[in-house]
């Protein structure tokens, strides 16, 4: 017996809606066992005492690991390759939370509260992309430009220490790396994301990304 077209359009709908569940639920999995991993990787550089790492040297050790995973991410390979990626990223991120937390009077206060604003921000956004079922798939231009006139800028900030420049640059991130939570969580619900490493990516750079932004913001005062 022929199918009706509804029936061929509800089913496939629901298939559609499951794959969809599938790939959000996996994402959020290995976002969750990345960041642990990652928190374990920072503390262990800061209980070695371990320095910041050179600008070049987390560039070329992220930007590598990042082909690397976007390479393999259809295969097993691409799983290995994400938690280096994120074991890599924690272990630069660990002397610097140690620098806050040495040199400033606040400095678990700072450490604290960009953490909280940064899961609370996360977690706002994406419930809202989600319960929303809104389509953010607009913002993806604004986003790169965004992303990319940031980064140029951060780069100057660092190269010709301009503190100024810096705190304008970690504005820009804040808004920018909260954009793109919108954006990837609503790319995975409207199926344009089908791959769950490569979108535990996206979503790992953000939440890095705008919890550095949230920490020079708000140590900005204290460093003065």
């Amino acid at each position: 017996m022929d199918r009706s077209p509804i029936s061929v359009i509800s089913t496939t709908t629901r298939t559609s809606a499951l794959a969809t569940n599938k790939v959000l639920r996996n994402t959020y999995l290995l976002l969750g066992a990345t960041l642990g991993f990652s928190a374990v990787t920072a503390g262990i550089a800061m209980a070695f005492e371990m320095r910041p790492f050179n600008i070049w040297m987390t560039l070329i050790g992220y930007y590598g690991l990042l082909f690397a995973t976007m390479k393999t991410r259809n295969s097993a390979w691409g799983l290995a390759f994400v938690f280096a990626l994120t074991g890599f990223m924690g272990l630069t991120l660990g002397p610097i939370v140690s620098l806050y937390l040495k040199f400033l009077p606040n400095g678990y206060q700072v450490v604290t509260t960009s953490l909280g604003i940064t899961a609370a921000t996360f977690v706002g956004l994406s419930a809202y992309a989600v319960k929303s079922g809104r389509d953010f798939s607009f913002m993806g231009g604004f986003l790169t430009v965004g992303i990319l006139g940031a980064f140029l800028l951060g780069l100057v900030a660092v190269l010709f220490h301009l503190p100024g420049l810096s705190l304008v640059v970690s504005g820009m991130f804040v808004l920018a790396m909260s954009g793109l939570i919108l954006f990837e969580t609503s790319n995975i619900i409207h199926g344009g994301e089908t791959n769950y490493i490569s979108a535990t990516v996206s979503l790992y750079v953000s939440i890095y990304n705008l919890f550095l932004s949230l920490l020079n913001l708000l140590g900005s005062s204290s460093r003065n």
